[in-house]
């Protein structure tokens, strides 16, 4: 594993982007496996400043998300589709069929996660993973358990993480309690992941992630076993390591 500390969330959002544009840089084709929430946006607005600026072209990339609730639309501001086409899809030339994410409105659960994986299968698997960190260690919205699920799920949400993520919502009650998400063998198939870590809330579980023992009480601690990952934190949320 290869630790870069960070001085803040936007340095931290800087140094995860220009790894992202190095892999593209160096493959125009990568299949990027990309994350949602409030930590990266700040690498997807440098990456959407880069691209305007000239410093990179993704018109040959690939994108597949981590994950998407369970019962949202495509239309729903909540959705992780229409949190991708905000954040970041809108504002480049990826190609409009070059992203995937699982279709949180099919009841089928088997045949969107059997879907998926075919589909990250036949794009020839993810170049480069981004993660984020959960609270309680969950990575894409694999919770905390008595084992590591392996491919895409249908995973019923720990209440912290509804709480988490309430912010987001009206309320607590509007959060979906259900999400589909890749498993934990899909994202360790990538070959390489980028982990970003901002703040002091994160502090505590990112030691126990890195550093301390590999259980799937703590999901994020499988990544100790892949052979390459980087983890940009900032000083805060290293705070536990210095």
């Amino acid at each position: 594993m290869n630790l870069m500390i960070a001085s803040d969330y936007d340095d931290m959002s800087l140094k995860a982007a220009n790894l992202i544009l190095a892999q593209v840089t160096m493959k125009p084709d990568s299949v990027l496996g990309l994350a949602t929430g409030s930590t990266p946006i700040g690498t997807y607005q440098q990456l959407i400043e880069r691209f305007h600026a000239g410093d990179v072209d993704f018109s040959r990339v690939r994108t597949v998300n981590l994950d998407e609730y369970r019962g949202l639309t495509r239309e729903d501001p909540q959705s992780y589709y229409y949190f991708m086409q905000e954040h970041l899809f809108s504002h480049i030339n990826i190609a409009p069929d070059a992203s995937f994410i699982p279709d949180g409105m099919n009841d089928d659960v088997q045949a969107v996660c059997d879907a998926y994986e075919e589909t990250i299968r036949g794009l020839g698997g993810v170049d480069l993973q981004l993660l984020g960190l959960g609270n309680n260690g969950h990575i894409g919205f694999n919770e905390p358990g008595e084992v590591f699920e392996k491919e895409t799920h249908c995973v019923d949400l720990a209440q912290s993480t509804i709480e988490a993520n309430a912010r987001f919502f009206a309320s607590v009650d509007d959060v979906p309690t259900q999400a589909y998400t890749m498993g934990i063998q899909t994202i360790m198939n990538a070959k390489k992941i980028l982990v970003i870590v901002n703040g002091a809330g994160k502090a505590e579980i990112l030691k126990k992630a890195f550093y301390g023992p590999v259980t799937p009480e703590v999901p994020a601690s499988i990544l100790q076993m892949h052979p390459d990952v980087t983890v940009i934190a900032d000083e805060t949320a290293c705070g536990g390591l210095l």
